[in-house]
């Protein structure tokens, strides 16, 4: 039995989690999201893991492997840190055994990732993080429009007349929602035109990475958004891309899931090596 911690330190968000695992069976222990909010990442994400051994009535000691990633890599009582690329493919394929490619929409950036049934990563693109197809660009709009973001998917898909913003900036962008309000633009119509934009860029990236064998399952927090999620199947069909895009309501775990395992694995490596060596 080998007990691991997957510790996915993101710009908006720590997540956190721990799993037990005896060969191919794994059994998920406990799972926190805590929002950073201005608050030193780092310091929270020490607080959240040792909460979660608290609440588990476990110390640190007990876990065979405390595995990072995202910008976890500094936490000093780490054992080792993932790429999230890989985190998030291999969290992908956990929540959805379909799943063969990723698209990890976080607060600064958006991602695609494809990979095999091992969660081995094949290809991958990112955008820039200038542009506005992220969280942070969406939660700057849904602030400026007073509107909370747990509110926003709802309210976007009850938009009937969307209106497009620039695809290219997220400053540009918001240049457009400030003329938008202006001129009398609902927020729902405002938000799915945004989700709409959003969802082009995404969808473009996707088909860069070449052809998915499988679902497209979407990691990160804006995986719970519902307008978003709308909006990329929608754009998905224009684009003539036969995947599937869906969520899963533990979607937002991906990267720290896939770091937990990915520890699991090497730490049952590193144990067997270790003993093929003394028995030499």
């Amino acid at each position: 039995m080998t007990r691991t911690a997957g510790i996915d330190v993101g710009t908006g968000a720590v997540k956190t989690v721990i799993f037990e695992t005896d060969g191919a069976a794994t059994n998920w222990l406990i799972k926190r999201v805590d929002r950073v909010r201005q608050r030193d990442p780092y310091q929270l994400a020490t607080e959240t893991y040792h909460t979660a051994l608290e609440e588990l009535g476990m110390r640190h000691g007990d876990l065979d492997y405390v595995a990072t990633t995202g910008e976890g890599e500094s936490l000093s009582f780490h054992t080792g840190h993932f790429y999230s690329m890989t985190t998030h493919a291999r969290g992908a394929i956990y929540l959805d055994p379909e799943a063969r490619g990723a698209l990890d929409v976080g607060a600064l950036h958006g991602r695609a990732i494809r990979m095999d049934g091992r969660g081995k990563v094949l290809s991958y693109k990112m955008t820039s993080q200038c542009a506005s197809g992220s969280g942070q660009f969406l939660e700057n709009i849904s602030r400026y429009l007073g509107i909370a973001q747990d509110e926003i998917g709802a309210l976007s898909k009850q938009g009937t007349s969307p209106e497009k913003v620039s695809g290219i900036c997220a400053v540009l962008a918001e240049t457009d929602v400030i003329n938008m309000v202006s001129r009398g633009i609902s927020a729902a119509n405002i938000l799915r035109g945004i989700h709409s934009s959003m969802a082009d860029r995404l969808a473009k990236l996707i088909k860069t990475i070449g052809s998915v064998d499988g679902v497209v399952l979407m990691t990160g927090g804006l995986a719970h958004d519902e307008g978003l999620v709308a909006a990329m199947q929608e754009a998905m069909r224009q684009e003539k891309v036969q995947w599937p895009v869906r969520n899963h309501p533990d979607s937002i775990y991906a990267g720290a899931i896939g770091a937990a395992l990915w520890g699991a694995f090497r730490h049952e490596k590193l144990a067997r090596e270790e003993a093929l060596e003394q028995a030499a």
